[in-house]
């Protein structure tokens, strides 16, 4: 249970809001590269309640500006990317990446106007498919070396889910191992849907989950974030899951690729009531194989243009009671993406968490808004905050790893995971 004070600082994000400031020194994603293709039109983006445009430079280079003109307010979205910039089509003033107006053909050349003006512009940097910006003070961090974001070619599927509700409740779900066991539930999985988990005897996750509804949940907290364990009993063995929340907006959980990688959820607010998801699905081994990119495309069928997705709170999400009894527990189709949709924008906007009752199962939940709450108030005491890359030495994450195994009769889960670590290092 948190306080509605509490509450507004972990959901607010908006510029000068404390959760705001926090966020903003951190890189965020702000659009897919195939939203911007060579010379594509400026595309307009709304980003932790500010209005910005993105745009693509005759270089191939990305800028992030705002979305009005500092002249008169003009819509930059529609101005011409010319010379490296982005010109306004009222008086043509013209604003490099870095925000300077570079040409103002209206003016009198000789007044040295455009010194004066300082458009809003954020640095931005192209990585695994997606356009990322900081829109923090001061010199930007480095981006952090994420293995989906530093993978080879092939080895990573990105997408992005529109959701009509605050960033961190749906965060909030990815560090919930409990859930899947009822939430996700389903029956006939299809083969592209398959992958076992190592030691299972070939099981497939969802029977792992149904074997054992309560798990154990422990949590310890890192440098990146919260570690998070799941332990099921199957048949006398261990189920054994690690999943992480990644400091400030992100999440990983095995997804399809059981421990062989895993999938990097990113949120990333549009304002206080709406986000994307930018999903990113990793396969450490080898390239993704066939039977994962046809998942991917079912995944993307379930979106609208505009990366929307089709089931939504307006057509209740199609929801099949018939569906219900036979294979599919939440009546929602297979696609765990929606499912997860549905929950979150269900808890309204922003949910009120002056009224929940959380137990045992919500300890990863409990210690990941401690350590949000924190880091706020260090920012707003002066801190940069945690995990803020500045070292390029550090800037590897081997020990950010997601584990789904069923380890052996009899076998010490946390000495397992001491061996583990040691490789890891």
């Amino acid at each position: 249970m948190l306080s509605p004070e509490e509450n507004a600082l972990l959901t607010h994000t908006g510029p000068g809001t404390p959760g705001g400031n926090l966020l903003r020194r951190h890189w965020h994603p702000v659009a897919l590269v195939e939203e911007m293709p060579k010379d594509g039109a400026p595309l307009p983006v709304r980003i932790m309640s500010e209005d910005l445009v993105l745009f693509r430079g005759d270089d191939g280079q990305f800028g992030l500006l705002g979305q009005f003109c500092s002249h008169r307010r003009a819509d930059l979205s529609y101005g011409r990317i010319e010379d490296g910039g982005l010109r306004c089509l009222y008086h043509g003033w013209l604003f490099d990446r870095q925000g300077r107006c570079i040409d103002q053909p209206c003016e009198p050349p000789d007044r040295r106007f455009c010194e004066k003006v300082k458009h809003p512009a954020y640095p931005c940097q192209e990585r695994a498919g997606v356009v990322f910006a900081y829109m923090g003070p001061g010199e930007p961090p480095l981006l952090p070396n994420y293995e989906p974001l530093v993978a080879p070619a092939g080895h990573v599927l990105v997408s992005k889910f529109h959701h009509q509700c605050n960033f961190f409740q749906a965060n909030e779900g990815n560090l919930d191992p409990s859930h899947v066991s009822y939430l996700h539930r389903q029956a006939n999985v299809p083969e592209n849907l398959k992958r076992t988990v190592t030691g299972s005897d070939g099981k497939l996750p969802l029977a792992l989950y149904d074997a054992d509804m309560a798990p154990r949940i422990d949590a310890e907290e890192t440098d990146y974030g919260v570690r998070i364990f799941s332990l099921r009993n199957v048949d006398g063995r261990t189920f054994f899951r690690v999943t992480n929340y990644v400091f400030p907006n992100k999440a990983t959980i095995p997804g399809p690729m059981s421990g062989d990688g895993y999938n990097l959820y990113w949120h990333v607010p549009i304002d206080d009531t709406h986000h994307w998801r930018y999903d990113f699905v990793f396969r450490r081994s080898a390239p993704m194989e066939q039977r994962d990119i046809e998942r991917d495309k079912e995944i993307l069928d379930e979106l609208s243009p505009g990366y929307r997705p089709k089931r939504n709170k307006s057509n209740r999400y199609l929801q099949d009671r018939e569906a219900m009894k036979s294979w599919s527990f939440s009546g929602m189709g297979r696609i765990f993406n929606v499912q997860d949709v549905a929950i979150v924008e269900g808890c309204g906007e922003i949910v009120d968490r002056s009224k929940e009752f959380l137990g045992p199962s919500d300890k990863a939940i409990i210690v990941a808004r401690r350590q949000l709450l924190r880091a706020i108030r260090e920012v707003e005491a002066g801190s940069e905050g945690p995990h803020v890359i500045r070292d390029s030495e550090n800037n590897r994450f081997p020990q950010l790893t997601v584990e789904s195994e069923v380890l052996s009769a009899g076998a010490d889960w946390q000495e397992h995971w001491k061996e583990r670590l040691k490789v890891l290092r």
